[in-house]
């Protein structure tokens, strides 16, 4: 989700807040996910994903040898691969969506704010 809101898209951000919010059981991790550094909603392993997510997907950023170092305490290098396999698909389908315009379904209440933080 946290691509969709970087890339502005409705759509992404509308079907991926349903899936986040099912399988954390509520709409508090949706609501917060803007502002993950500053949340006490997000463990220390899902901040490391959020911000290697950040690093791959803002063009200004790198993934550094310390992140990445901090991702293996989590994850082997079979697991990064796919996570990284997941968050370029998910900036291809959203930067796709959002040039096109394809608005929100109504799968989920998008959070007014899913801008950058």
């Amino acid at each position: 989700m946290r691509v969709s809101q970087i890339n502005w898209c409705s759509f992404c951000v509308d079907i991926n807040s349903a899936t986040l919010a099912k399988r954390s059981g509520s709409l508090k991790k949706v609501e917060n996910l803007a502002q993950w550094k500053q949340s006490d909603l997000f463990d220390e392993k899902e901040k490391v994903v959020l911000e290697y997510t950040e690093s791959v997907t803002y063009s200004d950023q790198q993934v550094t040898d310390e992140l990445v170092g901090r991702l293996k305490v989590y994850f082997d290098e079979d697991a990064i691969v796919e996570l990284t396999g997941l968050i370029a698909f998910q900036n291809l389908s959203s930067k796709f969506n959002s040039a096109l315009d394809v608005p929100s379904q109504g799968f989920c209440q998008v959070p007014s704010d899913h801008n950058k933080a």
